[in-house]
């Protein structure tokens, strides 16, 4: 489904990205796993068009979108869960997640989408006309994940879905997350929390200094003794 292929990205004279390779099947669940400031966000911003690429292609569906607006991106069916919680607090629930449903398309089909929404996630059901701001954070997080889902994406990029929250609320997060797994949508999860994301992943990648230092099943991953120390605590 998605394909990068020796992507170079900066920010101004200071490179980020460097030669980062990586592919997404249909229906997996990838980790993208590293430390703060090791280029997981960059690699996002990149896929949604919000960087510019200096090298390298982005292949998504057999089309090159290294090129395209973020708009045309949204359209071709990839949607962007962003890091921090990134909500509209003063307007409904509802109406932050009537805002996921950008292209034409998915306007259409808003009200099935907002039941989809609704079934997978009951409590923003019963909060849709509460403002947003009004919602923890955890539930912050599910807003963001349903928003995401009302463009009826075909991939999903969930950018550092546990940063900030407390224990309890990371297992809610992860709950939620598992079910965009059972729900056979296709994802891209960036992490700094190794152990969650390779827990519910099939396949992991490791970014250091911008480069893609490591790449196996989330399984064998989980049993590496790099990520063991450098993110297990061992």
């Amino acid at each position: 489904m998605l394909e990068v292929k020796n992507l170079n990205v900066s920010y101004g004279v200071t490179p980020i990205l460097r030669d980062v390779s990586l592919s997404v099947k249909q229906g997996e669940v990838i980790a993208l796993l590293g430390s703060n400031g090791a280029g997981k966000t960059t690699l996002v911003n990149a896929l949604m068009g919000m960087l510019k690429a200096e090298s390298g292609e982005i292949i998504f569906e057999g089309e090159h979108i290294e090129n395209m607006q973020p708009h045309e991106i949204v359209k071709r069916g990839i949607a962007q869960v962003p890091e921090g919680r990134k909500i509209f607090p003063y307007i409904s629930v509802r109406d932050n997640l009537y805002l996921g449903a950008y292209s034409n398309e998915a306007w259409h089909k808003r009200s099935q989408s907002m039941e989809w929404v609704y079934g997978l996630f009951p409590l923003l059901k019963e909060r849709q006309n509460m403002p947003a701001r009004t919602l923890s954070g955890g539930e912050q997080q599910m807003l963001v994940i349903g928003r995401g889902l009302m463009s009826r994406p075909k991939l999903m990029l969930v950018d550092e879905p546990s940063l900030g929250l407390a224990p309890k609320l990371l297992s809610e997060v992860y709950e939620i997350l598992d079910k965009l797994s059972e729900e056979k949508i296709t994802t891209l999860l960036s992490e700094q929390n190794a152990r969650q994301a390779l827990t519910i992943s099939d396949r992991g990648y490791v970014l250091e200094n911008g480069k893609v230092v490591l790449a196996d099943s989330s399984k064998k991953l989980l049993n590496s003794e790099l990520i063991k120390e450098a993110y297990l605590g061992r």
